[in-house]
């Protein structure tokens, strides 16, 4: 098998861009079609654009070398908790085309590199445990599984990296 590590381009954008639109369609079509039928149906529900608004948060998009979007994550403010300064990581889907190239790894750099500068002392994310190869690379990245800290229904399994701190 053949990985294409091929560069690609991480860009902050505004998460109300058609190419997110496009991007965000596909990850919910993905989910819907592939989300495990014993958790029931599948929530299509989008995050709010301005929610992923600096400084409540930021959007990215990865293009590869011909310009083209293949990925894509988004980084907005939840409640505090305690001491903790909370920033969520939400959306983050790469194109079947974008597979196997990195492009989630450079996704969740800029967004954890952007939670730091807007403030964050964790960032938080919820996922399913149907999709392993998530769950590896955040395990991967140093995020540890946290009790459940929102009522997403298509979550089984939330985690939690303090700022700074990597593997």
């Amino acid at each position: 098998m053949t990985i294409d590590r091929t560069p690609v381009t991480v860009r902050t954008v505004p998460a109300d861009l058609p190419e997110v639109d496009a991007l965000l369609d596909a990850y919910l079509d993905e989910r819907e079609a592939t989300f495990p039928s014993a958790q029931g149906t599948y929530s299509r529900k989008r995050t709010p654009a301005v929610e992923f608004t600096p400084p409540r948060g930021v959007f990215v998009v990865a293009y590869d070398p011909d310009g083209v979007p293949i990925g894509c994550g988004g980084l907005r403010r939840i409640t505090d908790d305690g001491d903790d300064v909370r920033f969520e990581v939400k959306h983050v889907f790469v194109s079947p085309a974008g597979r196997g190239r990195g492009v989630a790894t450079v996704v969740m750099d800029e967004l954890e590199r952007a939670g730091a500068a807007l403030g964050a002392t964790a960032i938080v994310l919820d996922t399913n445990d149907s999709l392993v190869a998530a769950g590896a690379m955040y395990r991967s990245r140093g995020y540890a599984r946290v009790d459940p800290f929102n009522d997403n229904p298509n979550a089984t399994a939330w985690y939690r990296r303090p700022v700074g701190q990597r593997p």
